[in-house]
């Protein structure tokens, strides 16, 4: 309508359908932005994806489980908007602002993605993503689900991002998956995705997206709405996601043990260290 009208002001009046028309013949279309421009790249960037990929086919064909993991948006509980439409036979009210004091609580959803069996794990915490949660989270997938699926195998890979509370510089990362692995007497193998190409770690299109189809436009008035919602994605090509919740308080700001900065046991690759590492269980 404004072109419209800027052309009847410069003596060439026509009518709107006529400017759609004009515009289309030209390509000109509504266009959303895409985030397809990267950051910054890495200068080993390329190998450490080619390392992956070659991580992810050896132990396919050993039988060990390969998993993504990454923290989804965390979520407000309580009457809060939440992108998306539900058939309803009434209005759904929720409040104007979304402060978090008017919270009866908080969800953080930390992934683990199966890549073989096409299975998402979802823990659901109530109070910080910290290293520790994150460890936490690791520990009661293979206790639960992992062990039973795989009961022969001896080692497992994390793929996952280089910041959050799995970040690839932080001491107190690689102390608490010491402790998982001492825990569970099962080596852990990390292999981290380069700065700015967290979007190819594959939880990020294969589990994250349609969790967020299924709670599209639901209140997540409890917890158990928010539970329940999650458990229900599904897809048709086969994806189950089991939802559990980890009631259990985190404190922020914790680093690593000097005693294990000194003596620690993380077994680093030769190629590309920052990235790749192992943790092994202590030998008592």
């Amino acid at each position: 309508m404004q072109l419209a009208d800027l052309l009847a002001q410069a003596g060439k009046p026509v009518s709107i359908p006529v400017v759609s028309q004009l515009l289309e013949l030209h390509d000109f279309r509504p266009r959303q932005a895409y985030k397809t421009v990267a950051g910054g790249q890495h200068p080993d960037r390329d190998a450490q994806f080619r390392k992956i990929q070659e991580l992810i086919r050896s132990y396919h064909a050993a039988g060990h489980p390969v998993l993504s993991m990454d923290v989804k948006q965390k979520e407000l509980i309580g009457q809060f908007f939440r992108h998306g439409e539900l058939y309803t036979q009434e209005r759904v009210h929720v409040y104007d602002h979304d402060f978090r004091s008017f919270a009866d609580g908080l969800v953080i959803p930390h992934g683990l993605y199966d890549l073989k069996h096409n299975l998402g794990y979802l823990t659901l915490g109530i109070s910080r993503d910290t290293s520790a949660f994150a460890g936490d989270c690791i520990r009661h997938y293979w206790r639960t689900y992992g062990r039973p699926l795989y009961p022969h195998a001896y080692s497992l890979l994390i793929l996952c991002d280089c910041g959050g509370s799995n970040n690839a510089r932080w001491y107190v990362f690689k102390e608490q998956l010491q402790q998982v692995v001492n825990d569970l007497g099962i080596e852990i193998r990390v292999a981290h995705y380069p700065p700015y190409t967290s979007k190819y770690n594959p939880i990020e299109h294969r589990l994250f997206p349609h969790v967020s189809r299924a709670c599209r436009g639901l209140v997540f008035s409890t917890m158990d709405v928010a539970t329940e919602a999650m458990g229900r994605t599904t897809t048709k090509t086969g994806l189950q996601v089991f939802v559990s919740l980890l009631d259990k308080e985190y404190q922020a700001g914790n680093s690593a043990t000097e005693e294990f900065k000194e003596h620690m046991e993380i077994v680093f690759d030769r190629k590309l260290p920052q990235w790749n590492y192992r943790a092994i269980p202590s030998i008592a």
